[in-house]
């Protein structure tokens, strides 16, 4: 039995009567999610909040899933060793397809390092539901950046694993979007997400207008 397999018995899938269509219909935009990745301090929360923000406005419904905000209780029990960090990712692509499922647009910010656990949390959507947005900043951006002190920290050798300094980070091949957060601002990085969700038809016309 893989990981990722259950490990109880006598469970079965209970199926109701209202489907994801029926939900995304009311809500008039598809579920999807929008999984932003890069290193700490390109940019992932801020962006995050702020096209929540604009999607909100535009009568969109909405669930941001941020990594330090999930450490505090789905997965308080991980460290940051290589195996926490695919568990973490899992149980976040799951959570994330529970909402693609209510008909939710929910934006994950994490580093997500790894190219393959980013793949297994793409691996469990459907139907082009899942927007990987690589939000790039350079190393030395990150590191003047800095907002938590973590770089800080990490080159003194009090965080062991940090992405970036002592640990590895695999940029996305072929993302569907790519936000350079070193030469563009908050609102242009907004702005192209936007841009590319009403071009790819995952909101109604009606809620497109909106953003205008």
């Amino acid at each position: 039995m893989s990981d990722t397999q259950s490990k109880s018995t006598n469970i079965v899938w209970h199926e109701g009567t209202v489907d994801r269509r029926r939900r995304e219909a009311i809500n008039r935009h598809r579920g999807l999610t929008i999984w932003f990745t890069g290193l700490s301090g390109s940019g992932k929360s801020t962006i995050s909040v702020a096209l929540e923000e604009r999607l909100t406005d535009m009568s969109c419904r909405t669930y941001r899933l941020d990594g330090d905000n999930v450490r505090t209780g789905l997965c308080r029990d991980l460290t940051f060793s290589p195996e926490d960090r695919i568990e973490n990712i899992r149980r976040i692509g799951e959570v994330a397809g529970l909402l693609r499922d209510a008909g939710i647009i929910n934006l994950t910010a994490f580093i997500s390092p790894y190219r393959r656990d980013r793949e297994m949390a793409r691996s469990l959507a459907t139907d082009n539901d899942f927007v990987e947005v690589f939000v790039d900043a350079s190393l030395a951006v990150c590191e003047q950046r800095d907002p938590k002190g973590l770089y800080k920290k990490a080159r003194a050798g009090s965080i062991p694993n940090f992405t970036g300094i002592s640990a590895p980070y695999e940029e996305p091949v072929s993302p569907e979007v790519h936000l350079n957060t070193g030469e563009q601002s908050i609102q242009q990085c907004v702005d192209q997400l936007v841009k590319y969700l009403i071009d790819n038809a995952y909101i109604e016309t009606e809620l497109a207008a909106r953003a205008e």
